[in-house]
C-alpha cells in the first residue's frame, strides 16, 4: 500500500501512537493508516499517512467532533 496523503493533528503528551491507534480504532476502525515509529514527547503534533484524500477528510472530520484524549 502507498499511503501517498497525510494529516497532521494537534497531538501532546506522552504515548501519542498507542493513543492515536486506539482512538482510530474506537471511531475509524475500517481506516488503513500508517504511523511514524515514534514521535518525541515535546512535539505537540503527529503526522498520520492516509491511502486516500477521503480518508484525510473523514479523520478531520471524526477528530474535531471526538478529539484524541
Amino acid at each position: 500500500m502507498t499511503f501517498k496523503y497525510s494529516v497532521t493533528l494537534p497531538v501532546s503528551g506522552g504515548n501519542k501512537l498507542r493513543r492515536f491507534r486506539e482512538w482510530a480504532d474506537a471511531h475509524l476502525p475500517e481506516l488503513s493508516y500508517s504511523l511514524p515509529h515514534q514521535t518525541p514527547i515535546k512535539t505537540e503534533t503527529m503526522t498520520v499517512r492516509l491511502l486516500t484524500l477521503d480518508d484525510r477528510a473523514l479523520v478531520l472530520r471524526t477528530f474535531a467532533s471526538a478529539p484524541l484524549n
